[in-house]
């Protein structure tokens, strides 16, 4: 299933990058929520490569392709994550698939088609970077991290916004970073290019794939309180363990 995930991770991508060529139309889903054609292309291309390779498994994909069925299996399936950035030609987007077996994440992938770069993870097995190992960073206190973040897309009309608390933690770290992934991020906390990313108002779609990353590679995983996290919980810390009850404790004040 690793195999196929791949592969299909890697399809999807190559579509991506076609669309990059060819002017993008795009629609608002929400007063501020972008969705394009190519979106829709590529979650059609996933589900559809499921649907043929696994016609008894559930699927929950972030445009509405998705099947409800009773299964132990369900796919965790992000076309464009990134689709502002996409839409706007910023190079950070990519593909995110994750696998859950009785409700406990079983594999993951995160696709990076600009520069090539392949996440892969499943449950015990470790987490991959193409063929190189990873690793989460060993940074060892907060003052010394770089960490990122995001905002919900009702920014502008919500007070629970996330303001307070990057304008908090930006002057407690090295920097913060916002580049607009939520599944990039998290690779890149596996990858020990960051140290944590935490943010509020996600979806199961956007981060169940990359959270089995940072577990694979020694990191740890919590809500905002560090209570335990599952895909369904809005507010994610992720970190590479040294450094979460610090940035934990800064989310709190």
């Amino acid at each position: 299933m690793l195999s196929f995930a791949i592969e299909t991770a890697r399809r999807a991508g190559a579509l991506l990058m076609a669309g990059l060529e060819r002017r993008r139309s795009l629609e608002l889903k929400s007063a501020y929520e972008v969705v394009t054609e190519v979106d829709r292309e590529s979650e059609a291309l996933i589900v559809s490569a499921i649907r043929h390779a696994f016609p008894d498994h559930a699927i929950l994909a972030e445009e509405g392709g998705g099947i409800e069925r009773t299964s132990p299996f369900l796919w965790l399936i992000d076309p464009l994550d990134g689709t502002n950035n996409y839409a706007h030609g910023f190079p950070f987007f990519a593909v995110s698939i994750a696998l859950m077996e009785d409700g406990e994440l079983r594999l993951g992938v995160v696709f990076d088609p600009l520069r090539d770069e392949l996440f892969s993870a499943e449950r015990g097995a470790g987490a991959w970077r193409n063929d190189q190992r990873l690793r989460v960073s060993d940074t060892p206190a907060l003052a010394a991290s770089l960490v990122s973040t995001g905002f919900p897309y009702d920014f502008a009309t919500t007070t629970d916004n996330n303001t307070r608390q990057f304008t908090r933690i930006q002057a407690r770290t090295q920097g913060v970073r916002r580049a607009g992934s939520a599944a990039l991020d998290l690779a890149y906390v596996a990858s020990g290019r960051l140290d944590a990313h935490w943010e509020l108002r996600l979806k199961p779609w956007d981060t169940a794939a990359g959270a089995l990353l940072v577990l694979e590679a020694g990191g740890r995983l919590s809500d905002w309180r560090g209570q335990p996290w599952n895909p369904w919980n809005d507010r994610l810390v992720a970190s590479n363990g040294r450094i979460h009850d610090e940035l934990i404790a800064a989310l709190a004040e």
